[in-house]
């Protein structure tokens, strides 16, 4: 052979290899989270491993119930494989498709660029129930920090971006166990441990404690941070905050009652999500104000469950609230917890509804803005387990891999992942 030809085909064939090189480095991997994705939840913890990794990767909002799409790389790929993770190889031809059909319809691709760091505010000691989110992150395969009092206090928030709360009384009244479980073991425990702990932190008692950590983490998401709550936390934090300077908590140590004029001492210029409360004054009644709907734990006034629904927002003119409703379903069933819902009369001008009952008083998940933060609170205790009590085992999330209760948890997650789009001027 001719050596001027027999290099022009050695051009040829190495101009094919870089031509497959390329396109095999060009793919993505589509991860659906509509009902083709074997395992939702995991998904999500494929995501957050891509964005920690450095790797690229996209929430597509509206496109498939909210699927991620991922660079193509062989530790993702096993990742999923290992997870059951549904995922599908993208070449340049459909991810053109792709983008074209998301430019022309209510969709928006977002880029997920740095990975939060994960704080859970949750007792040192294990208690007679569960946290959700704590459950969620372990499924998923999300790391994330325990807190407490003691790294509130010395100031150890500031280390992360986002926070969760969940079972914890801010009022310093530990939910009102005392009327059910003031013998219980575990509740003496928690009785005196706390206590303690408000004596060795400088504070007089443990409201005085608590109200404390309640207006740190006020000042957490002032500063920036990421706020999300589940459960009872939603409504003792925003009274802890707006009773600053006003006894709001009923003592079943030395009898204390309840200033008779809190309500109107009340500052709710300083809260988050909710104004022009009524607390309960009783301390015989297992509630801690009207900002709950359901009243699980009265007689009396317990609400059935029902269902509620999510919003479809607008992804390109409304980015933050769809990414927060993202889901396989837009009708969920509801479910209890010590805080379930939050009645609309208290819910303050300008707060975002995120999902509904129908023709309820009450809505169930709720987000806003607050100084150079957010904060997005989501009614009820278990997504799974409607009627969790305490002592009840852990949700097995195995069972639940498809949840869409448990899908809106960990789109708060992500949420702080998100690429934030310049203001216009």
């Amino acid at each position: 052979m001719h050596l001027f030809a027999f290099a022009r085909r050695v051009s040829l064939a190495a101009l094919v290899l870089l031509a497959t090189v390329t396109t095999a480095h060009a793919q993505r991997l589509l991860v659906p989270m509509d009902d083709a994705q074997q395992n939702h939840l995991k998904a999500y913890g494929l995501t957050y491993a891509a964005i920690k990794a450095g790797a690229s990767a996209e929430w597509l909002l509206n496109y498939r119930g909210g699927s991620f799409l991922l660079a193509d790389t062989p530790e993702l790929r096993r990742m999923a494989g290992l997870g059951g993770i549904t995922i599908e190889p993208v070449d340049n031809g459909r991810l053109s498709q792709l983008r074209a059909e998301i430019a022309a319809n209510n969709m928006e691709a977002v880029p997920l660029e740095k990975a939060p760091k994960v704080a859970v505010y949750t007792p040192p000691d294990a208690l007679p129930w569960d946290d959700a989110v704590t459950l969620a992150l372990k499924y998923a395969g999300i790391e994330y920090t325990p807190i407490y009092d003691d790294e509130v206090e010395r100031g150890d928030l500031s280390k992360y971006d986002w926070l969760h709360l969940h079972h914890e009384d801010f009022t310093g009244q530990l939910n009102k166990f005392y009327l059910s479980y003031r013998d219980a073991p575990w509740f003496i425990d928690l009785l005196q441990k706390n206590t303690a702990s408000a004596k060795r932190l400088g504070f007089s008692n443990m409201p005085a404690l608590k109200k404390d950590v309640a207006n740190k983490i006020r000042e957490f998401v002032e500063r920036g941070g990421f706020l999300f709550a589940m459960c009872g936390a939603t409504e003792t934090l925003e009274l802890a905050i707006a009773g600053q300077n006003v006894d709001i908590a009923q003592s079943f140590i030395d009898g204390t009652p309840m200033d008779p004029d809190a309500d109107r001492k009340m500052d709710w210029k300083r809260t988050m999500a909710f104004h022009d409360v009524h607390l309960e004054q009783s301390p015989f009644v297992n509630s801690m104000s009207d900002i709950d709907g359901h009243q699980v734990n009265v007689p009396g006034r317990q609400q059935p469950l029902g269902t509620f629904t999510l919003f479809n927002f607008s992804a390109k003119i409304d980015p933050v609230p769809s990414m927060l409703v993202q889901d396989h379903r837009a009708v969920v069933n509801d479910f209890y917890g010590v805080t379930t819902s939050f009645n609309k009369s208290v819910i303050k001008p300008g707060v975002t509804i995120l999902a509904n009952e129908e023709g309820a008083p009450w809505v169930k998940y709720i987000h806003g803005d607050y100084g150079k933060g957010t904060w997005t609170y989501y009614g009820g205790h278990d997504p799974e387990d409607p009627r969790h009590a305490i002592g009840n085992p852990p949700t097995d999330l195995s069972l639940f891999k498809n949840s869409p209760g448990y899908r809106l948890i960990l789109n708060n997650v992500l949420f702080p992942a998100a690429k934030k789009k310049p203001l216009k001027t």
